[in-house]
């Protein structure tokens, strides 16, 4: 779709920049070599990339987090020797089918046990293998491959089959995954070949024609969370055309509610194997019925700022395929490692400032006056990613100052009321019980009013990347919008923390009849009736919450719970489940915004929760003055002022 609207000129030209920079340096795009820039090629297999250390030599780290195995889509090529000479044999699944001749792309790994070095070429590129090394290399089967002047053939890697055709319809764009066995994926001519983080394949639209063996095929279409998924095999018959008419059902229907599910942190471009056009934001949102997507533009580890010109171009305006039911923006995404990230949606105006920390600049400004900057009357701030793993103290928050781009001063944006909300659910953290949530709640139990987020980080310029090349909306943030749907109203109900943010179940709250972030005004020595309640084939327990821990909880699909009310609290209700093909990588969860409820006109702030903030700050003052760089006094001092603003309103509310 190279043409208006949505493909201005100067969005084109950044375009075949980013695909000169993959031509280039490949699917790092010659980002600075950071850890995670490094880890990018390894990422394509995302189970061995969890055992993985980052060690300087990667290669090597790799073939052993493999321990013998070849997972689906990779090649090994195993050197060894019998003690007088060198052999070699590949190693690999079951041979793809080749419809017409051309090159097949292969992930290969040279795996050498040899005593000596040695030298591999491709298509005439040199390669040194040290003694006992690897390297993995992306080629082609029609690669010519040698070690150390003798040839290897890749032809077995392929097999010719009979072609024929499918048409797919479902009535309305979908997300389709076609596969024969083997798990050869197949698409539409041009389309790029994504599998998500299960490696399965998929591709979006309807009514589309695509070349496929005239053997057994099954084909499974879906389109988004609010919706089953139907499948069929079927065999085509060779040189024929054969109609495949095939629909999800849906299972929830969130905008007949009011409801609008919204993933907040998406780049179309970031790196990867491929540069993505507007045209695949769009068919991915309408494949996926996300009803808000926010394409963010954000740095990697340098100074270019990827998407910069599309939101340049069409910053404050709908991106032109939003329709009465989908919204799509150009947002920002900015960046320090040492502190946290920010996204923002709705931003009328370009930043000024997109990142700082890296390289060689200073962490300076700091967090909190970025967000300050961005803050317009009609964007939202959410802190990305901001936890990893469990968390069961500030320290565990802190850490020892690794760059791993930890929302360490959200305790203090938090407080000032810089920021509208946090990804509690993201692609980073995945344990059955997020750390973030446990921090979440914590800051809202100290007094701060934030609304539950979620984004997925997904890259549309990945076709395998672990998470990120999932597609969007995998989990997703739902706002309940007063009238139309548009950004200002999205922006609107976020802001009042009218949210819950799932990986596919609905959960709905409410307390003496209202819900997520509306307010009770309470004398003190009421009793208030709770009610929560999930829609989901894999919801297996539902909680609810106040600051004081779980109020009730049971298998569901409902609980109700009557809470007598002294001091000022919240409620929340959240939901756990298992596998399901709605939540990658093997559990359910979904979790509200709290009701609150005000006692006297006092918010809540139960002391261990204000005490746990204080002792963040703590730790985060020492973290400033030991790892930040920082070039003056005068920067060291505005970190600390922050600091300090913050831990002035933690105490006021003791």
């Amino acid at each position: 779709m190279n043409h208006d609207p949505l493909m201005p000129p100067q969005v084109e030209r950044a375009l075949r920049e980013y695909r000169a920079l993959l031509s280039a340096h490949g699917m790092t795009w010659g980002e600075p070599p950071l850890g995670y820039v490094r880890m990018m090629p390894f990422l394509r297999f995302p189970e061995e990339a969890d055992r993985m250390s980052i060690r300087p030599d990667l290669d090597a780290e790799f073939r052993d987090a493999l321990d013998g195995e070849v997972p689906r889509g990779l090649v090994a090529l195993r050197l060894t020797t019998d003690g007088h000479s060198m052999e070699h044999r590949l190693e690999h699944g079951p041979a793809r089918p080749l419809l017409s001749p051309g090159p097949v792309p292969v992930a290969l790994l040279v795996d050498s046990a040899l005593p000596h070095p040695v030298e591999v070429t491709a298509d005439g590129v040199p390669y040194g293998i040290a003694a006992g090394g690897a390297r993995l290399l992306d080629v082609t089967t029609a690669t010519v491959l040698t070690v150390d002047g003798a040839p290897v053939d890749l032809s077995g890697l392929v097999r010719p089959a009979p072609a024929a055709r499918l048409r797919l319809r479902a009535g309305f764009p979908c997300r389709w995954s076609v596969t024969s066995p083997g798990g050869h994926g197949w698409y539409p001519e041009g389309v790029p070949e994504r599998r998500d983080n299960d490696d399965v394949p998929f591709f979006h639209g309807d009514d589309v024609v695509l070349a496929v063996p005239a053997e057994p095929v099954t084909i499974r279409v879906t389109r988004g969370m609010e919706y089953g998924v139907a499948e069929t095999t079927v065999v085509p018959r060779t040189g024929e055309e054969t109609l495949v008419g095939l629909a999800p059902q849906r299972l929830y229907d969130a905008a007949a509610l009011g409801w609008y599910g919204a993933d907040l942190h998406v780049h179309m471009n970031w790196a990867g194997d491929l540069v993505a056009a507007p045209a695949a934001a769009a068919a991915a949102q309408l494949g996926e019925d996300l009803h808000v997507l926010n394409l963010v533009a954000g740095n990697v580890a340098g100074e270019r700022v990827y998407d910069r010109e599309a939101l340049q171009h069409w910053a404050g305006r709908d991106l032109p395929w939003s329709d009465a039911g989908h919204v799509a923006r150009m947002g920002v995404e900015y960046r320090n490692d040492l502190f946290g990230h920010v996204h923002v949606f709705g931003v009328a105006v370009p930043p000024a400032v997109y990142h700082t920390g890296f390289g060689g600049d200073a962490d300076w400004p700091p967090n909190a006056a970025i967000c300050g900057d961005l803050r317009e009357p009609r964007a939202v701030l959410g802190y990305a990613h901001p936890f990893h793993g469990p968390i069961s103290s500030p320290g565990d928050v802190v850490g020892e100052g690794t760059r791993n781009c930890t929302g360490r001063a959200l305790v203090v944006d938090a407080a000032l009321g810089l920021v509208d909300g946090v990804e509690v659910l993201h692609f980073s953290d995945l344990s059955p019980e997020p750390g973030t949530a446990e921090v979440y709640r914590r800051l809202v139990g100290a007094g701060n009013r934030l609304a539950v987020l979620a984004g997925t980080d997904t890259m549309l310029s990945f076709t395998r990347q672990d998470t990120v090349s999932s597609p969007p909306g995998w989990e997703r943030v739902y706002a309940r919008v007063d009238g139309p749907l548009s950004a200002e109203s999205f922006a609107e109900a976020v802001r009042r923390g009218r949210t819950f943010a799932t990986t596919g179940p609905w959960l709905e709250l409410t307390v003496n009849g209202l819900g997520p972030g509306e307010r009770l005004d309470l004398d003190g020595g009421e009793t208030v009736a709770v009610r929560a309640r999930a829609v989901g084939a894999e919801v297996e327990h539902v909680e609810i919450r106040t600051a004081a821990g779980v109020l009730a909880e049971g298998p569901g699909p409902e609980i109700t719970a009557s809470l007598p009310v002294g001091d000022a609290d919240y409620v929340v209700a959240v939901v756990r489940g298992g596998p399901h093909p709605r939540s990658p990588r093997g559990r359910a969860y979904a979790h509200t915004s709290p009701v609150y409820l005000d006692v006297r006109g006092r918010h809540v702030a139960r002391e261990d929760d204000v005490r746990w903030c204080l002792r963040w700050l703590d730790l985060l003052d020492e973290l400033v003055r030991a790892r930040a760089r920082l070039r003056t006094r005068a920067q060291l001092r505005d970190h600390l002022d922050l600091i300090e603003k913050a831990r002035a309103l933690y105490e006021s509310r003791l």
